[in-house]
């Protein structure tokens, strides 16, 4: 490698990729989370009731989240052994891959109990890609700044894609449940994940465009230095020696994660099966809170900068233990603008809180090591918590029926987990970069 390549800094081109890249890969998982609560219950599991089938649908979309450690340890070992880069790229292909395989996959009607096996199987697939492709986007972004202060604002730019993509999801299912429901049953659905194969060439090309990240290059070249000296496995390093670290990111990553896909996957189930609200009207509120989250991300990490992240952090978490008992009241009010307001307050704590969060858990791991950390950080906490959020939220909407105060206070303890994992993070630890 030349001396040249390794002080490139590309901050604008790889926070940009970096945006682009997860906007795609998350846009390809959120179609995923909107068809699992709208229709895969009918069209894999069609001999269950409402309920059940819509458990059985959500038990799909947790399998993806299960899979995504598992995408953290491989990519993770490839992003810091061999090249943030080459992970990348494979993650995109991969998710790309099996959103499109979803999309020509036949029902169950079709080819019977095949059906709902070959969905786990893709979903699976996605699942380790997506579990690969966040720590990488992260680092090839943050690990680009020069100015080290400007690591988390840069590291944004892979948050902001989640928003992006979002957006991008429900708009594309916005577009085909305005289909009659016997087209869109037939054919519809299936749009959304045939779509993705033109937004995968989209950003293998951009992702091309990027250099490799420079302070990777140079911690591959101090390895090269010390070849006498045996190096550990990533994973392994993280499991021994940053045990509670790594504790203290997984749970950190909680409310980012969870509350998510609770104000979006779950309430999209729960408003249109327990409110019996119209599915356009739900997703009409999703979209325009989707659009504020995307300007609350790049506004929160510029706040942050100024104020700090771990008190930014800290702030943001403790209002998201109480806006879930706003969002409830707004919401049983059964209109657009109401739906709007409530959930748009819930995603005004945790959005602001996710768009910071990524930069903080990463500065605290060594270059080395560092893919691995905050990728385990991320996908433990999807796994356990991302996952299982819509089906104890669905479990819990079914026992205390016409109650919102125990799905209320499920998204309080998701905040107070990831308050409490800020808060030791911040007095424990400091930074390495």
């Amino acid at each position: 490698m030349s001396a040249q390549r390794q002080v490139v800094y590309q901050p604008k081109r790889a926070s940009m990729a970096a945006f682009v890249g997860t906007m795609i890969e998350w846009y390809d998982f959120y179609i995923y989370a909107m068809a699992a609560a709208l229709i895969f219950g009918q069209l894999f599991f069609p001999n269950t009731s409402g309920f059940y089938g819509t458990l059985a649908s959500f038990g799909t979309f947790a399998v993806g989240f299960f899979a995504r450690p598992l995408g953290g340890i491989i990519f993770g070992h490839i992003g810091d052994k061999i090249g943030r880069k080459k992970s990348l790229v494979i993650t995109l292909f991969m998710m790309g891959g099996a959103t499109v395989f979803i999309g020509l996959l036949p029902t169950y009607t079709s080819i019977g109990v095949w059906a709902p096996v070959l969905l786990v199987v893709l979903r699976l697939i996605q699942g380790i890609a997506v579990g690969g492709e966040w720590g990488g986007a992260v680092l090839m972004a943050g690990e680009h700044a020069e100015d080290k202060k400007n690591r988390t604002f840069l590291a944004s730019f892979a948050q902001l894609g989640s928003p992006a993509g979002l957006i991008m999801a429900t708009l594309m299912f916005k577009l085909v449940t305005s289909l009659d429901d016997a087209a869109f049953l037939e054919w519809g659905w299936r749009v959304p994940f045939l779509f993705s194969f033109v937004m995968l060439v989209i950003g293998f090309f951009i992702r091309m465009s990027v250099n490799e990240s420079p302070e990777f290059l140079k911690a591959q070249e101090e390895r090269q230095k010390t070849q006498n000296v045996p190096a550990q496995l990533p994973l392994k390093e993280v499991l021994s020696k940053h045990t509670l670290l790594l504790t203290a990111a997984i749970g950190a990553n909680v409310l980012g994660i969870a509350g998510f896909y609770f104000t979006n996957t779950f309430m999209l189930a729960y408003t249109t099966q327990y409110l019996k609200m119209d599915r356009s009207l739900i997703l009409n509120g999703l979209l325009m809170v989707s659009i504020m989250q995307f300007f609350i991300t790049p506004i929160s990490a510029h706040i942050a900068k100024k104020v700090g992240n771990s008190r930014f952090l800290i702030i943001t978490s403790l209002l998201s233990v109480f806006t879930p008992y706003v969002m409830f009241s707004f919401v049983d009010m059964g209109t657009l603008t109401a739906v709007t307001i409530g959930v748009g307050i819930a995603v005004l704590g945790l959005g602001a809180y996710y768009a910071v969060i990524a930069g903080f858990v990463s500065e605290f791991f060594p270059t080395n090591v560092r893919y691995t950390g905050i990728s385990m950080g991320y996908q433990v906490s999807g796994a356990i918590f991302g996952g299982l959020t819509p089906i104890l939220g669905t479990i819990l909407a079914e026992r205390f029926q016409g109650e919102w105060w125990p799905l209320a206070l499920l998204f309080s303890v998701i905040s107070l987990l990831s308050l409490v994992s800020v808060l030791t993070l911040a007095s424990r630890y400091k930074p390495v970069v």
